[in-house]
């Protein structure tokens, strides 16, 4: 069964993230590369992005046929969207099992919901 693994950003953990050292920045993303390279050698991992920021995104709307954008940031949000991995995984418990081994995890900032497949 698929899973999304969504990891969170705030402005707080944003500016935290900013005022690392080169050093610290370069530790937090290892723990990215070696998370896809795990995923990739058990053949869980299906995709992985990290997301631009926010205020770069546009929001769409249609009316009669009509497409019409809005730039970011879209609502007053506390949280965002910074990035995913979208797993295969045998259950729940192991999409958790890797979710658990990311940083942001301690911070309460990483989500794991089943995916949807549609008939």
């Amino acid at each position: 069964m698929k899973y999304l693994i969504m990891i969170q950003m705030n402005p707080s953990v944003r500016a935290m993230w900013e005022g690392l050292t080169d050093e610290q920045r370069a530790g937090g993303y290892q723990i990215h590369k070696d998370m896809v390279s795990r995923l990739e050698a058990s053949g869980e991992l299906v995709a992985s992005e990290s997301l631009s920021d926010v205020s770069l995104g546009k929001r769409l709307a249609v009316k009669d046929g009509v497409v019409t954008t809005t730039d970011g940031p879209f609502a007053e949000v506390k949280e965002y969207l910074a990035g995913f991995y979208l797993v295969d995984c045998e259950n729940i418990d192991r999409a958790i099992e890797h979710a658990a081994r990311l940083p942001e995890a301690e911070l309460g900032l990483v989500e794991v919901r089943p995916v949807v497949e549609l008939p």
